[in-house]
C-alpha cells in the first residue's frame, strides 16, 4: 500500500501545525523561510528542532551558519508569512521588503512579530527532503505571545 493509499498524506494536510519564520545569516548572505515542521524536543536541557527544505536558499545558508532565529507567526501576519513562504530567496531579497534588525550570529530578527528566539545549531540531521537543525536557545524575547498550555506535565523534567 502506498503512502497516498494509506491516507497519511490526507491526514497530514488536515492537521493544524504552528508556522514559524526562520532566519539565518552566514558568509555575508541572509535568508529566511516559512517553516511548518518544527517543535520543542526537550525541556531540560531546552532544545528545539527546525526542519528546512533542502531545496531552498535558507537551507543552503543555514548549513554554514551557527545560529537560526525562530519567529512564531501570529495569525494577523499574513503578508509576512506570504513573503517568507511564497517568495524564494533565490529571486527576491525578502529583507528589503520587511523591517528587521541584526540579531545573534548576525541572523535577522524580524520586526512586527510577537516574540522570537535565537538558537545555536547543535546538530544537523537528514530527514529525506528536509534537514533537521537541533537548536539550543541562546537569546529571545517573548513579546505579547499568549499561551493556552497551562497544563503541568505529569512527569516533571
Amino acid at each position: 500500500m502506498s503512502v497516498e493509499e494509506s491516507g497519511f498524506n490526507r491526514l497530514m494536510t488536515r492537521l493544524d501545525y504552528p508556522l514559524f519564520i526562520v532566519t539565518t545569516a552566514a558568509g555575508g548572505a541572509r535568508a529566511g523561510c516559512l517553516v511548518g515542521f518544527a517543535s520543542q524536543v526537550s525541556i531540560d536541557p531546552p532544545r528545539f528542532l527546525v526542519c528546512l527544505s533542502v531545496n531552498n536558499l535558507t537551507y543552503r545558508v543555514a548549513v554554514k551558519a551557527e545560529v537560526l532565529v525562530v519567529h512564531p507567526v501570529p495569525g494577523d501576519a499574513v503578508e509576512l508569512a506570504e513573503l517568507f513562504g511564497g517568495e524564494t530567496g533565490d529571486d527576491t531579497d525578502k529583507f528589503a521588503r520587511c523591517a528587521w534588525r541584526s540579531g545573534p550570529g548576525g541572523a535577522p530578527v524580524l520586526e512586527g512579530v510577537e516574540g522570537w528566539f535565537a538558537g545555536q545549531i547543535l546538530g544537523r540531521h537528514a530527514f529525506g527532503d528536509h534537514c533537521g537543525f537541533v537548536l539550543e536557545p541562546i537569546e529571545g524575547e517573548t513579546g505579547a505571545v499568549e499561551s493556552t498550555k497551562a497544563i503541568k506535565p505529569g512527569h516533571e523534567p
